[in-house]
């Protein structure tokens, strides 16, 4: 998860310190909430990917954020739970 941003921001800040050429990030939630959108769009981050689990600000820089859904496994979870089919498979 990714509220504020001040810690993804400063991990990736610290990793090139250290010598990283690049850093990507990547969450299951991005609440975003305050600043967190500017600082990820002004920070060393090349791309945050999160999945939208949680809708993204509107009116907000958000070039260096991704969004990628997660209704296609949903699906197929509920397809597997409807035909009685192991979800487990799914996570192989």
């Amino acid at each position: 998860m990714i509220d504020t941003g001040g810690t993804i921001v400063n991990a990736a800040q610290a990793l090139l310190d250290m010598g990283a050429k690049e850093v990507y990030a990547s969450c299951t939630h991005g609440v975003l909430s305050g600043p967190a959108c500017e600082r990820i769009e002004n920070s060393v981050l090349e791309e945050v990917l999160v999945l939208n689990t949680i809708p993204l600000p509107k009116g907000k820089p958000i070039s260096k954020i991704r969004s990628l859904s997660v209704a296609p496994f949903f699906a197929e979870a509920i397809e597997r739970i409807y035909g009685d089919i192991s979800i487990s498979t799914m996570f192989d």
